[in-house]
């Protein structure tokens, strides 16, 4: 017989997670329940193809969807017309230079379908606090002073797990999207988590992977060395033309 309720996580932020092929049928990929927002436990998480998702209201709930979305690094697509738009635009894009402020921004983008956020003030806390420890990483797109979109995740090792993204101009998340693709690809990272399906990811080039996959895909990658300090030196602030897939 399947199991029919969700594990409950032990107290100690360091306990295992169960195995993310335990996650159940309905809700699709609900795991766990409990725990804490510290960071040892968020990066065990998703060292296991496991992520956090809960509004205000609900206890602490853990997810490993199947299928799960990914982007291949180098398949982020941006329309031909779109990035002809780009060239009359003066936007510049940099990393790690407003983390909090692009949590933030994400906590306010409105979500079709969808009322209030998940990006609650212990998340932003939490994620603040990964970022302080170099794990959390964010892209921002600029117009003059302007934050005009932006894109915020946790990397680990070779492996990196997107978390939400925003537009305050029209195009301004696809920019941060593909820039991060850029980056991550000049940094070894293959594969960009992008956790559940989407019509608009879809369009721009995800994928739908077996969580099989996936999953042998991260605990691979995780063990990879990869880039854990700040982003901000080594990317600078560039115009977005440098940005967009063009090595």
């Amino acid at each position: 017989m399947s199991r029919q309720l969700p594990w409950r996580l032990a107290d100690a932020a360091d306990s295992p997670f169960p195995p993310a092929e335990t996650a159940l049928e309905q809700p699709a990929g609900l795991l766990a329940i409990g725990g804490d927002l510290q960071p040892v436990r968020l990066l065990n998480a998703y060292a296991g193809g496991i992520f956090p998702w809960f509004s205000g209201d609900e206890p602490l709930l853990w997810w490993s969807p199947d299928p799960r979305m990914v982007f291949q690094t180098d398949r982020v697509h941006l329309s031909r017309r779109f990035v002809r738009q780009l060239r009359h635009l003066e936007w510049r894009v940099t990393a790690d230079t407003a983390f909090e402020q692009v949590m933030r921004a994400c906590a306010q983008a409105p979500r079709p379908g969808q009322e209030g956020t998940w990006i609650s003030e212990p998340m932003v806390k939490a994620y603040v606090d990964l970022h302080r420890l170099g794990f959390a990483h964010s892209v921002e797109v600029w117009q003059g002073d302007t934050l005009v979109g932006g894109i915020y995740g946790i990397g680990i090792g070779q492996m990196f797990f997107g978390e939400s993204m925003f537009s305050a101009v029209s195009g301004g998340s696809k920019v941060a999207l593909s820039a991060l693709a850029t980056l991550l690809r000049r940094q070894g990272v293959a594969v960009l988590d992008a956790q559940v399906e989407n019509p608009h990811l879809l369009r721009m080039g995800a994928e739908r992977w077996p969580r099989d996959r996936f999953l042998a895909h991260v605990r691979d990658a995780v063990q990879r060395p990869g880039q854990h300090e700040s982003w901000a030196h080594t990317v600078g602030s560039v115009p977005v033309s440098d940005m967009l897939g063009r090595d």
